[in-house]
């Protein structure tokens, strides 16, 4: 095991942590604390009922009495539960114990990215493709369930000692296209990796997850991160006004297809980064695709570890506002300070300090610019507006609560179907969470009234395409069409549906048909009639006649019905085809001679020939066994199956 997992594994013992040896909930015994992180922090644990090795992560305390954080911590494990891909860490069990909130997750032995890097600095390109691709995967899965990660770093990304690599603490998950729904005015997240999207207005889709893996492979490629400060606020302001640089600025050499993937993924303007996780994977295989294996294997000039702060890039609340902040005081350590990476040559670039006093003296003046217009438009009508507060998965009583915290009404309240949001909680707002509105304005709710449900409609007596339209018109699918008897529904339209009429399906439902057969006909006897009367007899009946092209041996006559399909007596519909085989004639087969053979030896001949055999004793032959004549002499031809009479004497 690697330096970084045996860090990773073992009990801090200069920590006196006191749940370190407890049982939670009855159930997990606390073995080793593993790691803390700004929401909670994460124990080795031992489940006492099922014998299993398992990740204990247990909220801090204090925020547990914060509702909404708790709300966030749970949604972790609801999230994950719904991934079941091989990628993302498994989620077995949530729970409290007092103050006490926790998850009970899959044990992954071995280290995160962040102890690769720390160790290890920049990576080869192959090592960091091998990581890249199996995250984008696990991501993918999520995005294409309709979540977002919003917290991807690589303190999130695990990496086991057989070298599986997995995802982990979706406690900042969202659903697809919302809004953050903390504190106004800030936003969740990890400064290091945010997108501008998410700074500047707390927006999350898939592409801000795009953006944090572009970060990450940046940093994999380089062993530094693309946007470094003396602060978050300086942090946040690169993020919003400068691109990531190319790795290759850093770490010359590297091929220009990593250049491209990493601009494409930490694009400034979401719309050109690709779509989802899933996109920038076929673009990440794409690329490993056009490198050689020397490009690969590269080895980067600084790949030796870089400093980095044990406290830095923890998930907190930041505020979205990008402006100076007061420098630490002396012995503070920044949450964002990490070592540089090596500088170019001092011919090409400004001494640091001097660099450093004049981007300080250039954030300071576009602040105070900034400040400057924003409190002229605020002066004029910012007291005026207010943003609409998230209410969406909402009761309507949480909703109208909320909205009433931030000053202002509600408008109408309408009720609509869902399939994905429960009854009675909030499936939109109008306007949207977010959206800018009057002060004192009203907002308009639609509640959602669960699954829709729709009546299946009375079909009976309907033709099956106006049946089916009717089907469609109610917002349910035509299902599967089969045929049966009936006597009071004419033949080709519909007698029921199955489910029947009445029946409450959730739209969309499949509904079959059952089309009528019309009224059940006999079908006659016609085997031994000439082919005329067989045809007359069957369209009597209604039915229609079909002649086999093959002809067959038979007791009947050549021209007369020999079989016929289906059989005599079976119930048939009107219209339906009855198949004749006609026949040829009998066979003819050569009678054996058994005159002076013994009864039973001759009857044992004649039937292996093919014939029926009766017995002709008279008077005389009651105890005779000798016969002494047949019906028809030895080496003349009969019909197979007839039957041929022996005399006993």
């Amino acid at each position: 095991m690697s330096a970084a997992a045996r860090r990773l594994t073992r009990v801090d013992t200069t920590l006196q942590d006191p749940l370190v040896g407890q049982v939670l909930d009855g159930r997990y015994r606390v073995d080793a604390r593993i790691a803390a992180g700004g929401m909670a922090t994460v124990y080795r644990a031992l489940d006492t009922r099922l014998d299993r090795v398992l990740a204990l992560k247990v909220m801090h305390p204090a925020l547990a009495a914060d509702a909404s954080f708790v709300e966030r911590f749970i949604r972790e494990a609801k999230s994950v539960a719904r991934l079941a891909h091989p990628n993302v860490v498994q989620v077995f069990d949530q729970g409290t114990d007092g103050s006490y909130v926790y998850l009970a997750m899959e044990y992954v032995p071995g280290c995160t990215l962040r102890d690769v890097l720390r160790e290890r600095g920049a990576l080869q390109p192959r090592a960091a493709l091998d990581i890249l691709e199996p995250v984008l995967a696990a991501l993918g899965a999520a995005h294409r369930a309709g979540l977002v990660h919003r917290d991807m770093k690589p303190e999130n990304v695990l990496i086991g000692d057989d070298g599986r690599v997995k995802v982990a603490d979706f406690g900042l998950v969202r659903a697809v296209d919302t809004v953050t729904d903390h504190t106004a005015g800030a936003v969740l997240g990890t400064v290091s990796y945010l997108a501008p999207e998410q700074i500047e207005h707390g927006t999350a889709d898939p592409r801000v997850d795009v953006y944090a893996c572009g970060v990450v492979l940046y940093e994999m490629l380089t062993g530094g991160k693309p946007h470094q400060g003396d602060s978050p606020a300086q942090v946040l302001y690169r993020h919003l006004h400068e691109d990531v640089p190319p790795p290759s600025a850093a770490v010359p050499g590297l091929a220009y297809e990593l250049d491209d993937l990493v601009a494409a993924a930490s694009a400034r303007a979401p719309e050109h980064r690709p779509p989802d996780a899933v996109a920038l994977l076929a673009r990440v295989r794409q690329a490993r695709a056009a490198l050689g294996a020397d490009q690969l294997d590269a080895v980067p000039p600084q790949a030796v570890a870089v400093a980095h702060d044990a406290s830095e890039d923890r998930t907190s609340v930041l505020p979205r506002l990008v402006a100076p902040r007061p420098e630490p005081p002396a012995g503070e350590e920044s949450l964002h300070r990490t070592r540089r990476l090596p500088a170019p040559p001092a011919a090409d670039v400004p001494p640091r300090t001097a660099r450093h006093r004049r981007s300080l003296f250039s954030l300071v003046a576009v602040v105070l610019l900034v400040l400057g217009v924003g409190t002229g438009v605020w002066y004029i009508n910012s007291g005026q507006f207010t943003k609409v507060p998230p209410l969406l998965t909402k009761t309507e009583a949480q909703a109208r609560q909320r909205l009433s915290a931030a000053g202002l009404e509600v408008g109408r309240v309408r009720h609509a179907h869902s399939d994905v949001v429960r009854r009675g909680r909030v499936i939109s707002t109008d306007p949207e969470p977010g959206a800018r509105i009057r002060s004192n304005g009203s907002v308009v709710l639609t509640v959602s009234d669960g699954p829709a449900t729709v009546k299946v409609p009375d079909l009976k007596g309907y033709a099956p395409d106006k049946a089916k339209a009717r089907l469609r018109q109610e917002g349910l699918e035509p299902g599967m069409v089969t045929r049966a008897f009936s006597d009071d529904v004419p033949q080709g339209f519909v007698i029921r549906t199955d489910p029947g009429a009445g029946t409450e399906r959730h739209a969309g439902s499949a509904i079959a048909l059952v089309v009528s057969k019309g009224s059940p006909v006999e079908v006659p006897e016609v085997t031994g009639d000439d082919l005329e009367d067989a045809r007359q007899a069957l369209a009597e009946k209604g039915l229609k006649v079909k002649v086999a092209a093959q002809e067959v041996n038979s007791e009947f006559d050549a021209g007369q019905v020999a079989r016929q399909s289906p059989a005599a007596g079976s119930r048939a519909a009107g219209g339906d085809t009855v198949t004749l085989t006609l026949s040829k004639g009998p066979e003819m087969v050569e009678v054996p001679d058994v005159v002076g053979d013994g009864v039973d030896e001759a009857k044992k001949e004649l039937r292996d020939a093919g014939f029926q055999v009766e017995e002709d004793r008279g008077l005389l032959g009651l105890f005779g066994d000798t016969v002494r004549d047949q019906s028809v002499a030895g080496g003349d031809k009969a019909p197979k199956g007839s039957t041929i009479t022996i005399t006993i004497r």
